[in-house]
């Protein structure tokens, strides 16, 4: 399945939500910039915030796959595409490779913030968290946000993507409660391969949408 763009993807998946989670207590967490503009579609049919959860990937050299990932605020997820044999021997030999990165990364995250700061815990303590994606070719990404949300007194955790491959969908599984994706893909291109129209705006737009989301609820 391909999308005119992502506020199509959005609002087909807004209608998918708002059938049980309508009249909840509600919170979308976007990741990425990609993400929050499918999540500010679903935000305003559920008349509820919208908050961004910025990370990065650390890589190491040599290696496909991205060994771990870390928000601006610190919280980091090791990659279970590795296995734990795996990690334990590439965060042996590269230590002090990988903490560099860390604070390199961390630097980057919160120099690309800049107003919006991190994400205010306040505003889903007590919510089901509505995690949205622009499109998950792992399930690392919502590995991260399990990882930032453990110590967030959540009521449920909700994954919600346009599409996702069938790795992605085996780690939603394990790892929300609820799960809603329009399409599982078996072969992964790259993300905007999936979207006609290329609808991410700057950052700066990203961080206005999310500021004046209420103010768009329908």
């Amino acid at each position: 399945m391909y999308f005119a763009s992502r506020v199509q993807a959005g609002r087909m998946l807004a209608a998918q939500l708002a059938k049980k989670y309508k009249d909840e207590k509600c919170a979308v967490l976007a990741l990425g910039d990609g993400g929050a503009m499918v999540g500010a579609q679903v935000a305003k049919q559920l008349h509820c915030v919208l908050t961004l959860l910025n990370s990065a990937e650390i890589m190491l050299p040599r290696e496909p796959k991205p060994i771990a990932g870390i928000t601006a605020g610190g919280v980091v997820s090791y990659n279970h595409g590795y296995s734990t044999g795996e990690l334990d021997e590439l965060v042996s030999e590269y230590y002090g490779y990988i903490e560099q990165e860390k604070l390199s990364h961390m630097h980057d995250l919160n120099q690309l913030v800049g107003r919006g700061g991190t994400v205010n815990k306040s505003l889903l303590k007590n919510h089901n968290v509505i995690v949205v994606s622009d499109g998950l070719q792992t399930g690392f990404e919502v590995d991260l946000a399990a990882e930032f949300l453990k110590p967030v007194a959540i009521n449920k955790l909700v994954v919600a993507t346009p599409f996702a491959s069938v790795p992605a969908v085996d780690r939603m599984h394990v790892l929300a409660d609820d799960l809603y994706c329009l399409n599982v893909l078996h072969d992964y291109f790259d993300t905007d391969h999936y979207y006609d129209k290329q609808d991410v705006p700057d950052h700066e737009t990203v961080l206005e949408t999310i500021e004046h989301i209420i103010a768009n609820w329908k």
